[in-house]
């Protein structure tokens, strides 16, 4: 049976249907409203960043004026190079000129002049495994305790999970973090209370500086995580909820199918919808949270660094910080969009704002 080679004309053609066909899909159409809305929308944040930061006394070069290594015709030289001389506003469009030409958000002072982007991606990585083992924990968590509230409503059961779920809100991450602490120093040495690797990290196999940095991960996990876990512990339950008092769920009742298949397989199905919405915030909030969690437990991630930054004034540093967060909050509601249009398929995305 002999096959049928396409031209290299059919093959131009195909590709560029295919290509027609991306362009012009809903979901491409979407992805590229949302990400031009998401640059004024970084634009606007900058700008009032910039200013607010700026309106703080002094600059990042008052601790170097203080430090005699330094002589007035350097810091005259440092002055002239960044700007610092002339008005707020020419500041800011040469900052914004420096990271639309060549994609630099500027240096740090306070390390060495180091591009402030390279500083971040260091600490990126540490930050994105705290918060995904956090949303893991909170969700893992949240998802079954309210299925359970719901199914077994205003039992004792209920009662139970609802106390715990408004004990858990009632704690916000600055009191869990202290009260993790005090335990942790409690029951020394069964868990660190600070750091995210052990002295003796370099020196162990790979499973055990994987070990090593899970139990360094228990309680900066834990304290993002209980406020998180009890909020949509109850939102699972009232979604639920209200889920089944629909007819169509009675009707699945009437026909005799199983109670699991019409809880797991049709309530859960429409009561998800809110809580994939739920996702887009949890970045944004992951890294608020981390401000306060990773500087009490000393784990070397944005939150940490841009709080330091901000102490120092590290203008530069700070405001690649608040773009990195903006930008995290963009994109996690543009996944949030996706994700649900994905597992609901009577929402269009052209229908969506």
């Amino acid at each position: 049976m002999t096959s049928i080679k396409a031209s290299p004309s059919q093959t131009l053609s195909l590709a560029w249907q295919s290509f027609v066909g991306v362009v012009t899909s809903d979901t491409f159409i979407y992805v590229v409203k949302r990400l031009l809305q998401g640059l004024l929308t970084l634009f606007l944040a900058s700008t009032l960043s910039f200013f607010i930061a700026q309106m703080a006394p002094g600059d990042f070069l008052d601790q170097w004026r203080q430090n005699p290594q330094f002589s007035p015709e350097t810091l005259k030289q440092y002055e002239q190079q960044f700007g610092l001389d002339k008005p707020v506003i020419q500041q800011y469009f040469i900052w914004l000129r420096q990271i639309v030409t060549k994609g630099d958000f500027g240096p740090s002072f306070t390390y060495s002049l180091r591009p402030a982007t390279s500083i971040l991606w260091e600490r990126i990585p540490a930050t994105l495994l705290l918060a995904i083992s956090s949303l893991l924990v909170t969700w893992a968590i949240a998802l079954p305790l309210g299925i359970i509230g719901a199914i077994h409503q205003n039992r004792l059961v209920d009662r139970v999970l609802r106390v715990i779920s408004y004990i858990g809100q009632g704690f916000p991450t600055l009191i869990t973090g202290l009260l993790l602490l005090f335990v942790a120093q409690n029951l020394s040495p069964l868990f660190p209370v600070g750091g995210m690797t052990s002295i003796d990290h370099a020196d162990l196999t790979p499973l055990g500086k994987a070990l090593d940095i899970a139990w360094h991960m228990i309680l900066p996990t834990l304290a993002l995580s209980i406020t998180g876990f009890a909020g949509l512990q109850r939102i699972t339950r009232g979604e639920l909820l209200d889920v089944l008092r629909q007819n169509y769920i009675q009707t699945a009742r009437a026909k005799g199918l199983p109670e699991n298949r019409v809880i797991y397989m049709h309530a859960l199905r429409n009561a998800v919808n809110p809580l994939i919405t739920l996702l887009g915030f949890e970045f944004a909030n992951l890294l608020s949270g981390a401000f306060i969690t990773e500087n009490f437990f000393n784990w070397p991630g944005l939150g940490r660094l841009i709080l330091q930054a901000v102490t120092a004034q590290d203008l530069y540093l700070v405001m690649a910080g608040l773009m990195m967060g903006a930008a995290m909050l963009i994109i996690g509601n543009l996944l949030a969009d996706l994700l649900l249009a994905a597992v609901d398929p009577r929402i269009k995305l052209s229908d969506m704002n």
